[in-house]
């Protein structure tokens, strides 16, 4: 019954940008915290963007000042927007729902490639 479905991912060349988005079961979103994760072949996924039911956020490091996190309440909807992409930002990007007592969601992934 619950559903996280991830798209907008795809091939752009570096410095070009992709919009992701993330539609969540409606009676979840309310009642929890969204984030992006990452994960290259080979490497442990990883935080990437994070933002609490009062909105506020957080980012991984590396993508500071590129990439923005953000939610749409009355469309269920999570969005990571990536600008000036760079090739280590290839990944399949994942949508994550963890709620107020304590459980975690998430999506399917979405591709993402950038290419040098």
């Amino acid at each position: 019954q619950v559903q996280l479905v991830e798209s907008g991912g795809g091939l752009v060349q570096s410095g070009g940008s992709l919009r992701l988005s993330c539609v969540v079961t409606k009676n979840l979103f309310s009642v929890g915290d969204m984030a992006w994760y990452r994960q290259a072949p080979g490497k442990q996924r990883e935080s990437v963007a994070t933002i609490t039911r009062r909105n506020t956020t957080d980012y991984l490091d590396s993508v500071k000042g590129r990439f923005t996190i953000s939610r749409d309440n009355a469309k269920d909807t999570v969005y990571l927007q990536m600008s000036s992409l760079k090739p280590e930002d290839t990944a399949v990007y994942y949508c994550n729902i963890k709620t107020v007592w304590g459980k975690e969601f998430w999506g399917q992934g979405t591709q993402v490639t950038v290419s040098s």
